[in-house]
């Protein structure tokens, strides 16, 4: 990688194989987790990460590339430790890790999109820029989601 659209490029790859590998992932997430409030949120941000998925694809057509994916390290490591989390963690610390763990992915794709999102500005991939905000925008919003369940469980527990 050379130059900026190289490495918007690559890092597109590498969230569109994180977004895959988390539709994998999530309703193992969802059998471990314990409450209807968590998930319920797990489910609708598996079905949130499927429509992720096809606005990437859109995104790879508006600048000329087929959708792929590159092994994305960061993701394959939340992903071993929230599982991690499903073997070892029970009661209120499997739900509570849970949450965690969520966050983290949420924390690491706000990351990438925020990126992506100045990149596809600043290389003039309007359509991209616009359908990456969108993303970011989910993003946020199923942090803030995390946070406030977060918070609710806590002090439920008072």
């Amino acid at each position: 990688m050379k130059t900026l659209s190289d490495i918007f490029e690559h890092t597109l790859q590498d969230i569109y194989y994180a977004e895959n590998a988390l539709i994998k992932a999530l309703p193992k997430v969802h059998d471990a987790a314990n409450g209807k409030k968590l998930k319920a949120a797990i489910e609708e941000h598996l079905e949130e990460t499927k429509g992720q998925i096809k606005t990437l694809e859109k995104v790879f057509k508006s600048i000329g590339k087929s959708a792929s994916g590159e092994k994305c390290d960061a993701i394959e490591g939340l992903i071993k430790e929230a599982e991690g989390l499903m073997d070892e963690a029970t009661g209120e610390a499997k739900n509570a890790g849970l949450l965690a763990a969520c966050q983290a992915v949420e924390h690491y794709e706000i990351a990438r999109y925020g990126t992506l999102r100045e990149w596809a500005k600043v290389l003039g991939h309007t359509e991209a820029h616009e359908l990456l905000t969108s993303i970011l925008d989910q993003e946020k919003a199923a942090n803030s989601k995390l946070t406030n369940l977060a918070v609710s469980s806590i002090n439920q527990a008072d």
